[in-house]
């Protein structure tokens, strides 16, 4: 059963609930009470309880420190599974998206999957290896879809994206999806939430080499940062790691096509098409 509002639980959800349930109670704590201490409603410590509700980062650093700090709880948290559609070592990530008030991404791979289109997904699904069949290219598409939406319904959040140059000179799919990659590119860049810097082949400082990053920033200004490879993603929550990764993504920005120029060179790319 879907709770309206809150994600469809999982049995790791259920588990990792179940794990809170049983410390609460044997620190002696009510729920009301261990709300107060963590900074909680109740009703987010029942929905976490009952595996309706993915614990995000703050409720897991939260609950550690009252029941123990014994590391228990953000051990069970790298196993927390609950949309399909992402990756497991994503959804951390994604759920930290859902309420950042800034977001930044730097790509240097591929189109970032907050600004992606059906077409150039699908194109990009077609290489997967081992093979995807029509169900999880589906889910694909509905969770990168859902995740978009936040482009829209958190206006006041601010969104960065610095994207390579040859990520559309690569032509993934093929001209008519590139074509249609821009196309969104310029309308998602009339949002005033949403800043898109292209930064050019021919670059001869920049401080992006070691590979793509995002960093964001929750409700209670606390920054992570998140990187991603084979198979694999790390979600970054110390500080000086975190402030290096500020350092080159501020670098970037100044290294970066200006916004204005931005817009003129995928407008001159799509007249090439």
């Amino acid at each position: 059963m879907t709770v309206e509002g809150e994600p469809e639980s999982s049995d790791s959800m259920r588990t990792f609930g179940a794990v809170v349930q049983a410390l609460r109670i044997f620190h002696g704590l009510s729920r009301e009470e261990f709300a107060g201490l963590i900074g909680f409603s109740k009703h987010t410590v029942a929905s976490v309880e009952l595996g309706r509700r993915l614990a995000d980062v703050d409720f897991v650093e939260a609950a550690e420190a009252v029941l123990g700090n014994t590391g228990a709880l953000r051990k069970a948290a790298e196993c927390l599974e609950r949309q399909p559609g992402l990756a497991s070592w994503f959804r951390r990530w994604a759920g930290l998206e859902k309420t950042a008030i800034t977001l930044y991404t730097y790509e240097c791979r591929m189109i970032p999957g907050l600004l992606q289109t059906e077409a150039y997904l699908r194109a990009l699904s077609a290489d997967q290896l081992p093979p995807l069949d029509d169900e999880q290219i589906e889910e694909l598409w509905a969770a990168r879809a859902d995740r978009q939406r936040l482009l829209h319904e958190r206006p006041n959040t601010a969104f960065s994206f610095i994207l390579e140059e040859h990520l559309f000179l690569r032509r993934t799919g093929g001209a008519e999806v590139t074509l249609g990659v821009i196309d969104h590119l310029l309308d998602i860049s009339k949002l005033r939430n949403v800043e898109i810097q292209i930064m050019p082949t021919i670059q001869e400082s920049h401080a992006g080499l070691a590979g793509p990053l995002q960093l964001l920033e929750t409700p209670k200004n606390k920054w992570f940062g998140y990187a991603e490879g084979q198979e694999s993603g790390q979600l970054i929550s110390d500080p000086k790691v975190v402030s290096v990764l500020q350092a080159r993504y501020a670098r970037m920005r100044s290294q970066a096509l200006t916004l204005g120029d931005s817009v003129s060179l995928l407008q001159r790319m799509r007249g090439n098409l």
